[in-house]
Protein backbone atom coordinates (compact mmCIF):
# COMPACT_ATOMS: atom_id res chain seq x y z
CA UNK A 1 0.00 0.00 0.00
CA UNK A 2 1.28 3.47 -0.85
CA UNK A 3 2.34 5.63 2.07
CA UNK A 4 -0.14 8.38 2.87
CA UNK A 5 1.48 11.80 2.62
CA UNK A 6 1.07 14.29 5.49
CA UNK A 7 2.07 17.95 5.37
CA UNK A 8 3.29 19.27 8.74
CA UNK A 9 3.29 23.07 8.94
CA UNK A 10 4.99 24.74 11.92
CA UNK A 11 7.64 27.46 12.26
CA UNK A 12 9.38 25.50 15.04
CA UNK A 13 11.79 22.99 13.53
CA UNK A 14 11.90 21.00 16.78
CA UNK A 15 8.12 20.61 16.77
CA UNK A 16 8.11 19.51 13.11
CA UNK A 17 10.79 16.89 13.82
CA UNK A 18 8.89 15.55 16.83
CA UNK A 19 5.68 15.15 14.84
CA UNK A 20 7.52 13.77 11.79
CA UNK A 21 9.36 11.12 13.83
CA UNK A 22 6.17 9.75 15.38
CA UNK A 23 4.24 9.75 12.09
CA UNK A 24 7.10 8.16 10.15
CA UNK A 25 7.25 5.27 12.63
CA UNK A 26 3.55 4.71 11.91
CA UNK A 27 4.25 4.42 8.19
CA UNK A 28 3.28 7.89 7.00
CA UNK A 29 5.35 9.97 4.61
CA UNK A 30 5.89 13.47 6.03
CA UNK A 31 6.60 16.74 4.24
CA UNK A 32 7.58 19.79 6.30
CA UNK A 33 6.83 23.47 5.79
CA UNK A 34 8.19 26.25 8.02
CA UNK A 35 5.58 28.90 7.29
CA UNK A 36 2.16 29.42 5.70
CA UNK A 37 3.40 30.53 2.29
CA UNK A 38 5.66 27.49 1.96
CA UNK A 39 2.76 25.28 3.05
CA UNK A 40 0.54 26.58 0.23
CA UNK A 41 3.35 26.11 -2.32
CA UNK A 42 3.74 22.47 -1.27
CA UNK A 43 0.01 21.83 -1.14
CA UNK A 44 -0.78 23.13 -4.62
CA UNK A 45 2.34 21.54 -6.17
CA UNK A 46 1.64 18.08 -4.73
CA UNK A 47 -1.82 16.75 -5.44
CA UNK A 48 -1.66 13.68 -3.19
CA UNK A 49 -1.44 15.16 0.31
CA UNK A 50 -3.81 13.13 2.49
CA UNK A 51 -3.85 15.36 5.58
CA UNK A 52 -2.39 18.62 6.90
CA UNK A 53 -1.20 19.34 10.44
CA UNK A 54 -1.27 23.12 10.65
CA UNK A 55 0.05 25.45 13.35
CA UNK A 56 -1.92 28.65 13.97
CA UNK A 57 0.82 31.14 14.92
CA UNK A 58 3.36 31.44 12.11
CA UNK A 59 5.30 34.18 10.29
CA UNK A 60 4.39 35.44 6.79
CA UNK A 61 0.94 33.83 6.81
CA UNK A 62 -0.81 32.40 9.86
CA UNK A 63 -2.71 29.11 10.02
CA UNK A 64 -6.12 30.72 9.63
CA UNK A 65 -5.17 32.29 6.29
CA UNK A 66 -3.67 29.00 5.08
CA UNK A 67 -6.84 27.19 6.13
CA UNK A 68 -9.13 29.67 4.37
CA UNK A 69 -7.08 29.50 1.17
CA UNK A 70 -7.02 25.70 1.07
CA UNK A 71 -10.74 25.41 1.85
CA UNK A 72 -11.54 27.39 -1.30
CA UNK A 73 -10.07 24.52 -3.31
CA UNK A 74 -10.03 21.35 -1.23
CA UNK A 75 -11.69 19.33 1.52
CA UNK A 76 -8.38 17.72 2.57
CA UNK A 77 -8.49 16.88 6.31
CA UNK A 78 -6.79 19.55 8.44
CA UNK A 79 -5.72 19.27 12.09
CA UNK A 80 -4.94 22.64 13.70
CA UNK A 81 -2.26 23.06 16.36
CA UNK A 82 -2.37 26.01 18.73
CA UNK A 83 -0.69 27.12 21.93
CA UNK A 84 -3.93 28.76 22.97
CA UNK A 85 -6.76 26.65 24.36
CA UNK A 86 -9.45 29.28 24.11
CA UNK A 87 -12.88 28.05 23.10
CA UNK A 88 -13.39 30.88 20.61
CA UNK A 89 -10.31 29.73 18.66
CA UNK A 90 -11.74 26.24 18.44
CA UNK A 91 -15.10 27.55 17.29
CA UNK A 92 -13.42 29.74 14.67
CA UNK A 93 -11.47 26.72 13.45
CA UNK A 94 -14.54 24.53 13.10
CA UNK A 95 -16.44 27.33 11.34
CA UNK A 96 -13.62 27.56 8.79
CA UNK A 97 -13.56 23.82 8.17
CA UNK A 98 -11.05 22.34 10.62
CA UNK A 99 -11.42 18.58 11.14
CA UNK A 100 -9.57 18.32 14.45
CA UNK A 101 -8.08 20.72 16.95
CA UNK A 102 -5.13 20.01 19.28
CA UNK A 103 -3.70 22.43 21.84
CA UNK A 104 0.03 22.55 22.61
CA UNK A 105 1.62 20.98 24.49
CA UNK A 106 0.27 17.62 23.39
CA UNK A 107 1.24 13.96 23.51
CA UNK A 108 2.66 12.84 20.14
CA UNK A 109 0.88 9.51 20.62
CA UNK A 110 -2.44 11.36 20.97
CA UNK A 111 -1.65 13.34 17.83
CA UNK A 112 -0.97 10.14 15.87
CA UNK A 113 -4.24 8.64 17.14
CA UNK A 114 -6.12 11.78 16.04
CA UNK A 115 -4.44 11.64 12.63
CA UNK A 116 -5.48 8.03 12.12
CA UNK A 117 -9.06 8.70 13.29
CA UNK A 118 -9.37 11.77 11.05
CA UNK A 119 -8.14 9.83 8.03
CA UNK A 120 -10.67 7.05 8.72
CA UNK A 121 -13.50 9.59 8.90
CA UNK A 122 -12.25 11.32 5.80
CA UNK A 123 -12.24 8.07 3.85
CA UNK A 124 -15.81 7.31 4.92
CA UNK A 125 -16.96 10.78 3.87
CA UNK A 126 -15.09 10.63 0.57
CA UNK A 127 -16.99 7.48 -0.39
CA UNK A 128 -20.22 9.47 -0.10
CA UNK A 129 -18.98 12.37 -2.24
CA UNK A 130 -18.55 12.18 -6.01
CA UNK A 131 -16.66 15.03 -7.62
CA UNK A 132 -15.87 15.53 -11.29
CA UNK A 133 -15.66 18.36 -13.78
CA UNK A 134 -16.95 21.02 -11.39
CA UNK A 135 -19.84 18.83 -10.23
CA UNK A 136 -19.90 17.74 -6.58
CA UNK A 137 -22.53 15.25 -5.47
CA UNK A 138 -22.95 14.41 -1.78
CA UNK A 139 -24.91 11.17 -1.52
CA UNK A 140 -25.43 11.37 2.24
CA UNK A 141 -26.73 14.96 2.19
CA UNK A 142 -28.56 14.48 -1.13
CA UNK A 143 -26.93 17.67 -2.37
CA UNK A 144 -25.49 18.64 -5.75
CA UNK A 145 -23.27 21.65 -6.40
CA UNK A 146 -22.07 22.89 -9.76
CA UNK A 147 -19.01 25.14 -9.56
CA UNK A 148 -19.82 25.57 -5.87
CA UNK A 149 -23.46 26.58 -6.39
CA UNK A 150 -26.24 24.21 -5.18
CA UNK A 151 -28.83 23.09 -7.75
CA UNK A 152 -32.29 21.67 -7.07
CA UNK A 153 -32.90 18.16 -8.39
CA UNK A 154 -35.85 15.83 -7.96
CA UNK A 155 -35.19 12.51 -6.25
CA UNK A 156 -35.06 10.63 -9.56
CA UNK A 157 -32.86 13.27 -11.21
CA UNK A 158 -30.45 12.97 -8.28
CA UNK A 159 -30.38 9.16 -8.60
CA UNK A 160 -29.83 9.45 -12.34
CA UNK A 161 -26.92 11.88 -11.97
CA UNK A 162 -25.39 9.64 -9.28
CA UNK A 163 -25.56 6.67 -11.65
CA UNK A 164 -23.92 8.69 -14.43
CA UNK A 165 -21.10 9.90 -12.17
CA UNK A 166 -20.44 6.39 -10.87
CA UNK A 167 -20.22 5.07 -14.43
CA UNK A 168 -18.18 7.77 -16.16
CA UNK A 169 -17.08 6.95 -19.68
CA UNK A 170 -19.30 3.86 -19.97
CA UNK A 171 -22.00 3.50 -22.61
CA UNK A 172 -25.26 2.92 -20.73
CA UNK A 173 -28.33 1.54 -22.46
CA UNK A 174 -31.76 2.88 -21.52
CA UNK A 175 -32.67 -0.56 -20.16
CA UNK A 176 -29.59 -0.64 -17.95
CA UNK A 177 -30.33 2.85 -16.63
CA UNK A 178 -33.94 1.88 -15.88
CA UNK A 179 -32.94 -1.29 -14.07
CA UNK A 180 -30.33 0.49 -11.94
CA UNK A 181 -31.98 3.84 -11.27
CA UNK A 182 -35.65 2.83 -11.08
CA UNK A 183 -34.72 -0.42 -9.31
CA UNK A 184 -37.45 -2.60 -10.75
CA UNK A 185 -38.35 -4.23 -14.03
CA UNK A 186 -39.75 -1.32 -15.97
CA UNK A 187 -42.48 -2.22 -18.44
CA UNK A 188 -43.37 1.31 -19.49
CA UNK A 189 -41.91 3.48 -22.21
CA UNK A 190 -38.10 3.68 -22.03
CA UNK A 191 -38.42 7.25 -23.27
CA UNK A 192 -39.07 8.24 -19.66
CA UNK A 193 -35.27 8.20 -19.47
CA UNK A 194 -35.06 10.80 -22.23
CA UNK A 195 -37.48 13.05 -20.36
CA UNK A 196 -35.47 12.87 -17.15
CA UNK A 197 -32.16 13.38 -18.96
CA UNK A 198 -33.57 16.44 -20.72
CA UNK A 199 -34.64 17.99 -17.40
CA UNK A 200 -31.35 17.06 -15.75
CA UNK A 201 -29.30 18.60 -18.56
CA UNK A 202 -31.34 21.77 -18.33
CA UNK A 203 -30.71 22.13 -14.59
CA UNK A 204 -26.99 21.44 -15.01
CA UNK A 205 -26.50 24.32 -17.44
CA UNK A 206 -23.30 24.02 -19.50
CA UNK A 207 -22.31 20.90 -17.52
CA UNK A 208 -25.34 19.18 -19.05
CA UNK A 209 -23.20 18.65 -22.14
CA UNK A 210 -21.27 16.01 -20.17
CA UNK A 211 -24.27 13.70 -20.71
CA UNK A 212 -23.73 12.46 -24.26
CA UNK A 213 -26.47 10.81 -26.29
CA UNK A 214 -25.61 7.50 -27.93
CA UNK A 215 -28.15 7.32 -30.71
CA UNK A 216 -30.29 4.18 -30.72
CA UNK A 217 -28.84 2.98 -27.43
CA UNK A 218 -28.71 5.34 -24.46
CA UNK A 219 -26.25 7.72 -22.84
CA UNK A 220 -22.69 8.19 -21.67
CA UNK A 221 -21.41 10.63 -19.04
CA UNK A 222 -18.06 12.02 -20.13
CA UNK A 223 -16.19 15.16 -19.06
CA UNK A 224 -14.67 17.00 -22.01
CA UNK A 225 -10.93 17.51 -22.00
Amino acid sequence: MDQLKILVVDDEARMRKLVKDFLTVKGFRVIEAGDGEEALEFFFAQKDIALIILDVMMPKMDGWEVLKTIRKHSRVPIIMLTARGEERDELQGFDLGVDEYISKPFSPKILVARVEATLRRSKAVAEDILSVGGIELDKAAHLVKIDGEPIELSFKEFELLTYFLENQGLALSREKILNNVWNYDYFGDARTIDTHVKKLRSKMGAKGDYIKTIWGMGYKFEVDG
